[in-house]
Protein backbone atom coordinates (compact mmCIF):
# COMPACT_ATOMS: atom_id res chain seq x y z
CA UNK A 1 0.00 0.00 0.00
CA UNK A 2 1.36 3.09 -1.03
CA UNK A 3 0.72 6.37 1.82
CA UNK A 4 0.79 9.76 1.72
CA UNK A 5 1.58 12.27 4.19
CA UNK A 6 -0.32 15.56 4.75
CA UNK A 7 0.97 18.13 7.18
CA UNK A 8 -1.61 19.34 9.09
CA UNK A 9 -0.62 21.34 11.67
CA UNK A 10 2.47 20.00 14.02
CA UNK A 11 0.94 16.36 12.71
CA UNK A 12 0.93 14.35 9.85
CA UNK A 13 -2.07 12.92 8.32
CA UNK A 14 -1.29 9.53 6.61
CA UNK A 15 -3.36 8.91 4.22
CA UNK A 16 -3.70 5.28 2.23
CA UNK A 17 -3.49 5.36 -1.78
CA UNK A 18 -4.48 2.28 -4.02
CA UNK A 19 -2.03 -0.46 -4.07
CA UNK A 20 -0.41 -0.49 -7.19
CA UNK A 21 0.75 -3.49 -9.10
CA UNK A 22 2.57 -4.05 -11.72
CA UNK A 23 0.85 -3.85 -15.22
CA UNK A 24 2.96 -5.42 -17.66
CA UNK A 25 1.24 -6.77 -21.29
CA UNK A 26 2.24 -8.85 -23.54
CA UNK A 27 0.41 -8.84 -27.34
CA UNK A 28 1.26 -10.61 -30.31
CA UNK A 29 -0.27 -13.22 -32.96
CA UNK A 30 -0.75 -16.41 -32.82
CA UNK A 31 -0.48 -18.63 -35.95
CA UNK A 32 -3.87 -20.37 -36.53
CA UNK A 33 -4.78 -22.92 -38.65
CA UNK A 34 -6.84 -22.74 -41.96
CA UNK A 35 -10.61 -22.28 -41.52
CA UNK A 36 -12.43 -25.51 -41.89
CA UNK A 37 -15.20 -26.22 -44.38
CA UNK A 38 -18.00 -27.72 -41.96
CA UNK A 39 -20.43 -25.07 -41.84
CA UNK A 40 -20.61 -23.26 -38.10
CA UNK A 41 -24.53 -22.01 -37.02
CA UNK A 42 -26.28 -20.41 -34.31
CA UNK A 43 -22.76 -18.67 -32.78
CA UNK A 44 -19.06 -17.26 -33.79
CA UNK A 45 -17.87 -20.26 -33.34
CA UNK A 46 -18.34 -23.97 -32.99
CA UNK A 47 -16.53 -27.05 -31.86
CA UNK A 48 -15.63 -29.58 -34.60
CA UNK A 49 -13.78 -33.05 -34.51
CA UNK A 50 -11.36 -34.14 -37.52
CA UNK A 51 -9.42 -37.15 -36.71
CA UNK A 52 -10.23 -36.95 -33.24
CA UNK A 53 -8.92 -33.61 -32.78
CA UNK A 54 -11.28 -31.44 -31.57
CA UNK A 55 -10.97 -27.61 -32.49
CA UNK A 56 -13.23 -24.65 -32.60
CA UNK A 57 -14.35 -23.58 -36.09
CA UNK A 58 -13.30 -20.94 -37.41
CA UNK A 59 -10.42 -21.12 -35.92
CA UNK A 60 -9.46 -19.29 -32.71
CA UNK A 61 -6.74 -19.63 -29.90
CA UNK A 62 -6.67 -19.71 -26.19
CA UNK A 63 -3.23 -17.34 -24.98
CA UNK A 64 -2.55 -17.58 -21.32
CA UNK A 65 0.67 -17.21 -19.62
CA UNK A 66 1.75 -20.30 -17.24
CA UNK A 67 3.77 -19.79 -13.81
CA UNK A 68 3.14 -19.54 -10.45
CA UNK A 69 0.33 -17.88 -9.49
CA UNK A 70 -2.04 -17.19 -6.09
CA UNK A 71 -4.99 -18.95 -6.33
CA UNK A 72 -8.32 -17.55 -7.72
CA UNK A 73 -9.62 -15.26 -4.54
CA UNK A 74 -13.21 -16.33 -3.92
CA UNK A 75 -15.02 -18.56 -6.35
CA UNK A 76 -15.31 -17.18 -10.11
CA UNK A 77 -19.01 -18.07 -11.78
CA UNK A 78 -19.13 -18.52 -15.47
CA UNK A 79 -22.01 -19.82 -17.83
CA UNK A 80 -22.06 -22.10 -20.71
CA UNK A 81 -25.73 -21.46 -22.03
CA UNK A 82 -27.74 -24.30 -24.21
CA UNK A 83 -29.50 -22.17 -26.47
CA UNK A 84 -30.55 -23.17 -30.33
CA UNK A 85 -29.39 -26.28 -29.66
CA UNK A 86 -25.50 -25.57 -28.77
CA UNK A 87 -23.43 -24.56 -26.19
CA UNK A 88 -22.52 -20.97 -26.24
CA UNK A 89 -19.45 -20.31 -25.70
CA UNK A 90 -18.08 -23.38 -27.43
CA UNK A 91 -15.00 -22.74 -26.17
CA UNK A 92 -14.93 -21.54 -22.55
CA UNK A 93 -11.57 -20.93 -20.98
CA UNK A 94 -11.98 -20.48 -17.15
CA UNK A 95 -9.30 -20.37 -14.10
CA UNK A 96 -9.05 -23.59 -11.72
CA UNK A 97 -11.53 -23.43 -8.90
CA UNK A 98 -14.52 -21.82 -11.45
CA UNK A 99 -17.85 -22.78 -11.13
CA UNK A 100 -19.55 -22.93 -14.37
CA UNK A 101 -23.00 -23.22 -14.50
CA UNK A 102 -25.59 -24.73 -17.53
CA UNK A 103 -28.57 -22.94 -17.91
CA UNK A 104 -30.92 -24.18 -20.12
CA UNK A 105 -32.62 -21.34 -22.73
CA UNK A 106 -34.35 -24.28 -24.73
CA UNK A 107 -37.59 -25.09 -25.11
CA UNK A 108 -36.91 -28.85 -24.15
CA UNK A 109 -35.14 -30.64 -21.86
CA UNK A 110 -30.82 -30.91 -22.43
CA UNK A 111 -28.70 -33.49 -19.91
CA UNK A 112 -24.98 -32.06 -20.48
CA UNK A 113 -22.09 -34.74 -19.00
CA UNK A 114 -18.60 -34.94 -19.83
CA UNK A 115 -16.36 -38.29 -19.39
CA UNK A 116 -13.22 -36.21 -19.73
CA UNK A 117 -10.72 -36.65 -17.10
CA UNK A 118 -10.45 -33.08 -15.48
CA UNK A 119 -13.78 -33.58 -14.99
CA UNK A 120 -16.24 -36.47 -15.05
CA UNK A 121 -19.95 -35.74 -14.25
CA UNK A 122 -23.61 -36.27 -15.40
CA UNK A 123 -26.13 -33.25 -14.89
CA UNK A 124 -28.89 -35.29 -15.21
CA UNK A 125 -32.25 -33.72 -17.74
CA UNK A 126 -34.01 -30.95 -17.03
CA UNK A 127 -36.50 -27.92 -17.77
CA UNK A 128 -35.08 -24.41 -19.32
CA UNK A 129 -36.97 -23.40 -15.89
CA UNK A 130 -34.56 -25.81 -13.63
CA UNK A 131 -33.48 -23.59 -10.20
CA UNK A 132 -30.49 -23.73 -9.18
CA UNK A 133 -29.21 -23.26 -12.80
CA UNK A 134 -27.31 -27.01 -12.61
CA UNK A 135 -23.38 -26.21 -11.89
CA UNK A 136 -19.58 -28.25 -11.42
CA UNK A 137 -17.17 -26.71 -10.07
CA UNK A 138 -13.66 -27.76 -12.40
CA UNK A 139 -10.91 -27.88 -10.03
CA UNK A 140 -8.25 -30.03 -11.97
CA UNK A 141 -6.50 -28.29 -15.05
CA UNK A 142 -6.99 -29.91 -18.70
CA UNK A 143 -9.72 -29.87 -21.53
CA UNK A 144 -13.55 -31.08 -20.65
CA UNK A 145 -15.66 -31.98 -23.72
CA UNK A 146 -18.67 -31.45 -23.13
CA UNK A 147 -21.79 -33.65 -24.61
CA UNK A 148 -25.59 -33.72 -24.37
CA UNK A 149 -27.30 -37.03 -23.77
CA UNK A 150 -30.39 -35.88 -25.89
CA UNK A 151 -28.69 -34.13 -28.74
CA UNK A 152 -25.81 -35.85 -29.88
CA UNK A 153 -24.49 -33.23 -32.51
CA UNK A 154 -23.99 -30.83 -29.23
CA UNK A 155 -20.64 -30.43 -28.43
CA UNK A 156 -17.89 -27.83 -26.29
CA UNK A 157 -14.58 -27.27 -24.56
CA UNK A 158 -13.78 -26.06 -21.49
CA UNK A 159 -10.24 -25.28 -21.03
CA UNK A 160 -9.46 -25.51 -17.69
CA UNK A 161 -5.93 -23.26 -16.46
CA UNK A 162 -3.82 -22.93 -13.52
CA UNK A 163 -3.26 -19.38 -13.82
CA UNK A 164 -5.52 -16.23 -13.93
CA UNK A 165 -3.89 -14.81 -17.25
CA UNK A 166 -5.71 -16.05 -20.21
CA UNK A 167 -7.65 -14.57 -23.56
CA UNK A 168 -9.32 -16.02 -26.12
CA UNK A 169 -7.29 -14.82 -29.60
CA UNK A 170 -9.42 -12.23 -32.35
CA UNK A 171 -10.00 -14.65 -35.91
CA UNK A 172 -7.12 -13.40 -36.94
CA UNK A 173 -5.17 -14.50 -34.42
CA UNK A 174 -4.62 -11.40 -32.78
CA UNK A 175 -4.49 -11.50 -28.62
CA UNK A 176 -3.84 -8.94 -25.37
CA UNK A 177 -2.97 -10.19 -21.74
CA UNK A 178 -2.58 -7.49 -19.67
CA UNK A 179 -2.39 -6.95 -15.90
CA UNK A 180 0.56 -8.99 -16.02
CA UNK A 181 3.50 -9.52 -13.13
CA UNK A 182 6.85 -9.18 -13.77
CA UNK A 183 9.09 -12.63 -13.86
CA UNK A 184 10.47 -15.21 -16.20
CA UNK A 185 7.10 -17.15 -17.63
CA UNK A 186 5.95 -19.42 -20.55
CA UNK A 187 3.42 -17.73 -22.72
CA UNK A 188 1.14 -20.68 -24.28
CA UNK A 189 -1.36 -21.08 -27.07
CA UNK A 190 -3.64 -23.41 -27.33
CA UNK A 191 -5.42 -24.45 -30.71
CA UNK A 192 -6.82 -27.71 -29.91
CA UNK A 193 -7.06 -31.05 -28.30
CA UNK A 194 -3.54 -31.69 -29.43
CA UNK A 195 -1.65 -28.70 -30.51
CA UNK A 196 -0.44 -26.07 -28.13
CA UNK A 197 2.44 -23.46 -28.98
CA UNK A 198 4.73 -22.04 -26.55
CA UNK A 199 7.54 -19.68 -26.21
CA UNK A 200 9.79 -17.87 -22.98
CA UNK A 201 9.02 -14.87 -22.08
CA UNK A 202 10.28 -11.99 -19.58
CA UNK A 203 8.84 -9.49 -18.16
CA UNK A 204 9.89 -6.37 -16.63
CA UNK A 205 7.79 -4.11 -14.56
CA UNK A 206 4.89 -2.13 -16.64
CA UNK A 207 6.57 -3.32 -19.46
CA UNK A 208 5.11 -4.24 -23.27
CA UNK A 209 6.24 -7.37 -25.22
CA UNK A 210 5.30 -8.24 -28.44
CA UNK A 211 5.57 -12.05 -28.79
CA UNK A 212 4.41 -14.25 -32.07
CA UNK A 213 3.43 -17.82 -31.99
CA UNK A 214 5.21 -19.77 -33.41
Amino acid sequence: MIHRLIYQGPAFLVVGLARLSAQSVIEGKVELPKTHSAPVMNQRYGIISVGGVLAPNPPVAVVYLEGTFPPAAGRPVRQVVQTNFTFVPALLPVQVGTRVEFPNHDPTFHNVFSFSPPKRFDLGRYRPDERPIPSQIFDKPGLVTLRCDIHEHMRGLILVLDTPHFATSDADGRFRLTNLPSGHFVLKAWLSSKTTLEAAVDLGTNATVHRDLP
